[in-house]
């Protein structure tokens, strides 16, 4: 039982390890300046990284879909919860593995002047994820609402379907909503799902 243990966090520790390096470099091979890539520079990263056993990764989209993050409560001074960094950090690995699928941040309440949208917009773009890729919603006040506006978002961006991230104890919820406006949800993903090489890249601040 424990040699299982030990062998199954190897597994997982090395994926904390070999992913994001594997993605620095090919990122960093990209031709300088060039205005856009002839092929998908994570493409050979996932294909090699997915094939080492115990390593399981998301699914792979491209621009047709795009990636709804479901924002969460922000504390009264406009900072994130934790439950919200949670969320971001699974929006993070997606974001990564799909690099042509837009982003859509969903949720406004604003404390302090900031929106739930906005801190998450920000979250994300500091930690790599292009800005012109993301879309900030900023006037939800509930699930419904998220659900709703991003599918306006969706039609005006020409995008047909959505993976969906949220909280494991709010998908279902989620789900119904998307589903009822119109949303075709084609994967969705939970942070106790998200594999652990998503923690480097910050904290939930």
């Amino acid at each position: 039982m424990h040699r299982l243990f030990a062998h199954q966090t190897l597994r997982r520790c090395a994926a904390a390890l070999v992913l994001p390096a594997a993605l620095v470099a090919a990122l960093a091979a990209a031709p300088p300046g060039a205005a856009a890539p002839s092929a998908d520079p994570l493409a050979g990263v996932v294909g090699s990284v997915a094939g080492l056993a115990g390593i399981v990764l998301p699914a792979t989209y491209g621009p047709e879909t795009a990636i709804v993050v479901l924002g969460y409560g922000l504390l009264p001074d406009g900072t994130m919860r934790p439950e919200l960094g949670n969320r971001l950090h699974a929006a993070l690995i997606q974001a990564l593995m799909s690099p042509a699928s837009p982003v859509i941040v969903t949720g406004g309440n604003p404390r302090n002047g900031v929106t739930e949208a906005q801190v998450m917009a920000d979250w994300l773009n500091v930690r790599g994820v292009a800005r012109q890729r993301l879309h900030a919603e900023t006037e939800a006040g509930s699930t419904v609402q998220n659900a709703e506006f991003s599918a306006r978002m969706m039609a005006a961006l020409g995008v047909s379907e959505a993976v969906l991230i949220t909280s494991a104890d709010h998908m279902r919820r989620a789900l119904d909503n998307f589903v009822a406006a119109g949303i075709p949800v084609v994967a969705t993903m939970t942070p106790d799902v998200a594999p652990l090489w998503a923690e480097p890249y910050g904290s939930e601040k």
